[in-house]
């Protein structure tokens, strides 16, 4: 069978090529009434739009580019899926670009990926959202694009975002390994290039500090938001004259080798030492006991990252201002944090 045709869906709706184009590309000078019957009759012969072909006829493109660079998996997939279900929705392509956040070139690069794609814009995800210069570049270059960043609020900053309290839900992880009893609490960074690092340090750190607690700089440890960077800081910890009998990961990938170390060492989990991490990754419900970590949902992040973007591709002018939107995860308490054992 022949798949169903834009001439088919107006025949079917009454109406001309030009209304069922007129709906397709989300024009609001179409009548609602007529723009429900034109729906449809897309959603009866299930018809798809080309996106080649509409960014062909006209001077607009109907495709996304997503841009990241992470090696945590679960939040790649996470994201991609958030995205490319908004642009199934809203009718765009959609194409995933890794890529080398450090890349002295990057700017150009990306600049080069638009053109060469027709992309109508970028969701840039941490590290490359958080980068002024790249930020910059895009703007001067006219390159529409929204950010995925780590703040506690707006910035501000002229530049469309989606951001993310990281340091408010480490502080609560933070408070609730503290009222548990535990006093000497680890923790392991993940890459200094993301601000989410410094952002989930602060909450650790705010919240020893307002419950009367002394930062030891010996319980905290640098690396990257890996599994092997955890199981590597958690020996070192769990090596101290004094360990810690609290250890926060600064995500879930990290706080599962936490508990692999302490496996190791013959640490029992949660007994003697409380584990924590953050993002409520696969990571933290599969692993024995499931570990206390902050709900992240990347992929709701996603998509409101991209029906940010698309807004505003659509926005005519400055009378319809779009406001920024923010997310704060939640602390998720499961069996991996207990009291601390007098």
């Amino acid at each position: 069978m022949r798949s169903p045709t834009i001439k088919d869906v107006a025949e079917r709706a009454g109406v001309s090529l030009k209304t069922v184009s007129r709906v397709i590309n989300h024009e609001p000078s179409v009548h609602a009434r007529t723009r429900d019957k034109v729906q449809r009759a897309i959603d009866a012969l299930d018809y798809q739009p080309d996106q080649a072909a509409r960014s062909l006829r006209g001077a607009r493109t109907y495709a996304l580019g997503l841009v990241y660079d992470n090696p945590n998996a679960h939040y790649v997939i996470a994201m991609q899926n958030g995205v490319l279900s908004v642009c199934r929705e809203r009718g765009f392509g959609l194409q995933i670009h890794p890529c080398d956040s450090s890349a002295p070139k990057l700017a150009e690069q990306l600049c080069d990926l638009v053109r060469r794609n027709r992309l109508a814009g970028l969701v840039l995800a941490p590290p490359m959202s958080e980068q002024p210069r790249l930020l910059a570049t895009l703007t001067e270059h006219k390159i529409p694009f929204v950010r995925i960043i780590s703040a506690r609020q707006d910035p501000k900053d002229g530049w469309p975002c989606v951001f993310v309290d990281d340091r408010d839900a480490a502080y609560a992880i933070t408070e609730h390994l503290i009222q548990l009893g535990h006093h000497r609490i680890g923790f392991l960074w993940g890459g200094k290039e993301h601000r989410s690092s410094p952002e989930r340090y602060q909450g650790y750190e705010d919240a020893l500090r307002e419950y009367g607690l002394p930062v030891d700089k010996k319980l905290v440890v640098e690396g990257d938001y890996s599994f092997d960077d955890g199981f590597r800081g958690a020996r070192k910890l769990l090596a101290l004259k004094e360990p810690p009998t609290a250890i926060f990961g600064s995500n879930d990938e990290i706080a599962a080798g936490v508990l692999a170390a302490a496996r190791s060492g013959g640490v029992d989990v949660p007994w003697e030492l409380s584990i924590a991490g953050f993002e409520d990754s696969p990571f933290s419900k599969q692993s024995w006991p499931a570990l206390t970590t902050a709900r992240q949902n990347t992929e709701e992040i996603g998509r409101h990252a991209a029906q940010r973007l698309i807004a505003e591709l659509e926005r005519e002018g400055d009378e319809h201002i779009i406001e920024n939107e923010g997310f704060s995860p939640d602390l998720v308490v499961r069996g991996s944090t207990a009291p601390r054992r007098l």
